[in-house]
């Protein structure tokens, strides 16, 4: 009996410690039915979302993601960072974690600052969803875009990327995807980093990821590249680059990607 019981501990133990889900959002608006999964999975009316805004120098910033959430009905509040120690306090009351968009560097930076990088990883590593819109999509990739290339082309490390949060390690997300025509700078990113899986959300669009597995919701095109299994050229800083045998895959609402 006792055996059993060890093994039935030791199984909830094993799914409890599974990454909380991530709803990563492409910027231009959230569609209701995206807002909607999120806040089912923040816990519905027992939800209690913290809402993290540092990427915007707006004085009003994130009061709109407070109203867009309120409104159906979870429990939302802003945490802002100019006491790391009362921030965390905060956050520990969070049964999930929104990040509103403005600049992804301006956001990891200050996250960095108060030290509640780490902590926000490990949060999530322990089941705690967490989504975000626009740059606060783009600070959930391990390998970050935080900024544009100066000049547009396929050369290696034409594409700018630094550290982001990694809640998905696997992953290197560009948000506002196809508006703003940034086929280009993904793609050089990951000739750059081939063993990342690029993923370009459009307006109004967001992806769900379960574990190793994305579903697209919303109203617009998730493009996915994949160089995992191509061939790569050498190329030095500047120069340009190549490769053969990427994968592309045009995904839109309902339509899933497993990536390992």
């Amino acid at each position: 009996m006792r055996f059993f019981t060890f093994l039935f501990c030791f199984s909830c133990a094993v799914r409890a410690a599974e990454p909380g889900p991530l709803v990563i959002v492409g910027g231009g608006g959230t569609p209701l039915a995206v807002r909607q999964h999120f806040v089912k999975l923040a816990g519905g009316k027992a939800a209690r979302i913290a809402v993290l805004p540092q990427a915007s120098s707006r004085e009003d910033r994130g009061e709109s993601s407070v109203k867009m959430f309120s409104e159906l009905g979870a429990n939302v509040f802003i945490v802002e960072l100019k006491n790391p120690e009362a921030a965390r306090t905060r956050l520990k009351e969070a049964t999930a974690i929104w990040f509103p968009g403005g600049s992804q560097t301006a956001l990891y930076d200050d996250l960095k600052k108060a030290g509640l990088v780490k902590y926000i990883r490990d949060r999530h590593a322990q089941g705690l969803p967490i989504a975000g819109t626009s740059a606060g999509a783009a600070v959930m990739s391990a390998v970050m875009i935080p900024v544009r290339p100066k000049k547009p082309g396929l050369r290696a490390g034409n594409t700018p990327t630094t550290p982001g949060l990694g809640l998905t390690r696997a992953l290197i997300i560009d948000q506002h995807f196809v508006a703003r025509n940034r086929m280009n700078r993904l793609m050089s990113a990951v000739l750059d980093h081939p063993e990342q899986i690029g993923v370009g959300i459009g307006e109004a669009t967001g992806i769900v990821v379960h574990g190793d597995k994305f579903t697209v919701r919303g109203n617009g095109s998730v493009i996915v590249i994949d160089a995992r299994q191509a061939k790569i050229s050498n190329s030095k800083p500047g120069d340009l680059q190549s490769g053969s045998r990427l994968s592309l895959h045009i995904l839109k609402a309902g339509e899933a990607f497993q990536f390992k």
